[in-house]
């Protein structure tokens, strides 16, 4: 019999499975402006930090994507929040990045944000660019070569929102 998938708030043994997620893309450097050296103990304190709410899908109790979810701005932007999400490379292409974004935009929406902003979705990762255009995001700004991919040069960054 097959579990139906999972996704609730994070706890801190989860960090050595999303640690395991989001080691590879963060290492990678194509998807994220993280420092791709940035070390185990800095990147769970960036994803897990107490800024965040922090999420991990789980299936049959193995977990294959993670997302957290945070204010995007201080202040007067605090109505809007910011998200990432990453998938275990063993899962990509399932569908888990999908569910986390539903899952997402209604715990937004039942934490009173009023929109939902990705600040910086690289122009070259087209499946993330087509999933949140799917969801119902809009590409409200694009900058100029503004991500440095490690295999594409400088590439655009793309500002996408979704009122909520």
């Amino acid at each position: 019999m097959r579990v139906a998938m999972l996704i609730r708030i994070s706890r801190p043994e989860h960090a050595p499975a999303i640690w395991s997620i989001i080691e590879p893309v963060i290492r990678a450097g194509e998807t994220y402006t993280l420092d791709r050296d940035m070390t185990e103990e800095q990147a769970l304190a960036y994803w897990m930090g107490p800024d965040k709410e922090t999420f991990v899908a789980e299936e049959d109790g193995i977990t294959l994507g993670t997302y957290y979810m945070r204010p995007n701005q201080a202040g007067g932007g605090r109505h809007v929040c910011n998200c990432g999400f990453m998938v275990s490379a063993d899962a990509t292409g399932r569908g888990i990045a999908g569910l986390m974004g539903e899952h997402g935009l209604a715990h937004a929406r039942s934490r009173g944000y009023r929109g939902m902003q990705f600040n910086s979705v690289v122009s070259t990762n087209e499946r993330a660019v087509r999933l949140w255009q799917k969801l119902g995001f809009a590409i409200v700004g694009r900058l100029p070569l503004a991500f440095h991919h490690p295999a594409n040069g400088d590439v655009d960054a793309l500002v996408m929102f979704q009122a909520l």
